[in-house]
């Protein structure tokens, strides 16, 4: 008996565990009551309508699950930000869905929510997907509309990106199921097709209240935006569906005749599962993230076969670099080693620290896999790079430098699993948010932070405390200890993976076992955008 792999094992499906109660809770939207207020209207809730639209069976990978979560707070909060999306398969064709979920403040658009349909937009756009969007939104949550309205990454980014789709050929369907008010009324107009539902959808710019206070015409808001109106007097919509029902069978139709995407030629076989038990990485996974442990165990039950072609084996340890397969996939693999390991030299490196000898085999292997159009993903598990007088003067900055380089030009797509630490420049060099991996994940056991919590404590610590001495405040070892307490539970909240995706820094958290599948659809979606940019990497440091 393995006393330590059972531990990790415990603690890890005890974190799952805690991540799909929280899904379930968060799957629920505004609550039960609000939910019973749609029923009563004939609709189908957010959730139910994409179940109705995705093929039996398939997949749905939903992005930003968490957004907004534990925010919001004194609005009442926001679940999911108000709005689901994903990507999933219509008809056999994988597409983007975005829906709101009108039981949340009847689906009113947050500065989280204008974030989240932005990303689902920039995922579509990066790899020619098809965008279902189903309408079912009041528009603007006006308390917040000055972080929401007016700049560029607010809410009319949507209808610039509608635009910019539809100019590239990106196929856009929208389906007006519930509200479509004000300036959202753009949306669904700016797709290439508008159906809408009899009765329970309505779009116009501005409701029956606000035309009655502004021009004194008294109209109701069926007469004003309904079905009847838009599809045969305005000519605003094009089709009219007595149900939802009716409406999403309808853009099943659609789907099921568009032409085959390109192809962008990421190299596929038939997928094999790996040699080594999957379940195993819950046990291989340490409950403390100080603790080392071997990478190539994690590697080996990710890639088919659990078959792994590593490069520069015996250099730059500290990062794993090398070739496999996921579900059939090519991929070229960049990971963190965590074990301690001993270079040819005899220098000791510690694990989840980036090296000069480790920063350059890395930078290496990023522009190889460029050159052979192999898709690129990235493991973390990161402190950051190796600090000191001797790495300083053996030009870590130079080094670092070069592998961000390689990570910001690569123009083959990049997918990113944040598995424990991902601290400061790692998180960086190792293809965080900021260098647009097509998609980034986390698992439960994620850390994100500009360093290690100890270590921000006790810095953080010194600067209260030499604020307090300022003031003439005399500081007992019991308020020091009161203090460093205060400072990182605070700190260590700001760490979690919920506080990193409800902010959208990772597209979601998700159980270990599901990684595979995050890569292969991943994949899967960027292989319907050829790659039109030549890869060049500038001036590089050497």
């Amino acid at each position: 008996m393995n006393i330590e792999f059972n531990k990790n094992e415990d603690v890890n499906k005890q974190l799952v565990y805690e991540l799909k109660t929280k899904l379930k809770k968060i799957h629920l939207g505004g609550g039960e009551k609000n939910a019973a207020k749609q029923k009563e209207k004939g609709k189908l809730l957010a959730r139910e309508r994409i179940a109705y639209l995705i093929d039996k069976d398939s997949d749905f990978l939903e992005v930003g699950a968490f957004t907004a979560d534990g925010m919001y707070a004194a609005q009442g909060g926001c679940p999911s930000a108000g709005v689901v999306c994903g990507i999933g398969y219509v008809s056999g064709r994988q597409c983007m869905i975005v829906a709101n979920d009108a039981t949340v403040k009847a689906g009113a658009w947050f500065p989280m929510t204008a974030k989240k349909n932005l990303r689902a937009q920039e995922i579509a756009m990066e790899n020619r997907l098809p965008v279902i969007y189903l309408v079912d939104s009041a528009g603007v949550y006006l308390p917040m509309q000055d972080e929401i309205f007016p700049d560029k990454e607010h809410f009319g980014r949507m209808f610039r990106n509608n635009a910019i789709m539809s100019s590239e050929g990106i196929v856009q369907i929208s389906a007006i199921m519930g509200a479509c008010v004000a300036g959202g009324a753009y949306l669904p107009i700016m797709s290439d097709e508008a159906m809408i539902v009899d009765k329970t959808g309505s779009v116009f710019l501005a409701g029956s209240y606000l035309v009655k206070s502004a021009i004194g015409e008294e109209v109701d808001n069926e007469t004003l935006g309904g079905a009847t109106t838009h599809c045969e007097i305005s000519g605003v919509t094009d089709y009219k569906h007595p149900n939802d029902q009716a409406c999403l069978d309808s853009i099943k139709n659609i789907m099921s005749m568009l032409g085959a995407p390109e192809n962008a030629g990421f190299d596929r076989i038939a997928a094999v599962k790996p040699k080594e038990k999957e379940e195993e990485l819950y046990g291989i996974f340490p409950e403390n993230r100080d603790k080392p442990y071997e990478m190539m165990d994690v590697i080996n039950r990710l890639v088919d076969g659990s078959e792994f072609e590593e490069y520069k084996k015996g250099y730059g340890q500290s990062i794993i670099c090398g070739l496999g397969r996921i579900d059939g996939w090519a991929v070229g693999i960049v990971a963190n080693q965590r074990k301690v390991v001993k270079s040819k030299k005899g220098e000791m490196q510690f694990g989840g620290v980036i090296y000069s000898d480790s920063a350059d085999k890395a930078s290496r292997f990023i522009m190889n896999c460029n050159q052979k159009k192999i898709p690129l993903v990235f493991l973390q598990d990161v402190t950051g790079f190796m600090v000191g007088s001797r790495s300083e003067h053996g030009g870590i900055i130079k080094d670092g430098a070069k592998m961000v380089n390689a990570v910001a030009n690569s123009v083959v797509p990049k997918f990113t699993i944040v598995l424990g630490n991902s601290y400061g420049a790692g998180n960086y060099a190792m293809c965080g948010k900021a260098y647009d991996p097509r998609l980034i994940y986390a698992w439960p056991t994620a850390k994100i932070a500009v360093m290690g919590g100890s270590q921000a404590a006790k810095t953080l610590l010194q600067i209260q405390q030499a604020s307090l001495k300022a003031k003439g405040e005399v500081i007992t070892p019991e308020k020091e200890a009161e203090l460093l307490k205060e400072i990182t539970d605070k700190y260590d909240s700001q760490t979690t993976p919920y506080y990193a995706a409800a902010r959208l820094w990772v597209d979601g958290i998700i159980d270990p076992l599901e990684t595979r599948k995050v890569i292969s659809m991943g994949i899967e979606a960027a292989n319907q955008s050829p790659i039109t940019r030549k890869f060049n990497v500038g001036v590089i440091q050497t």
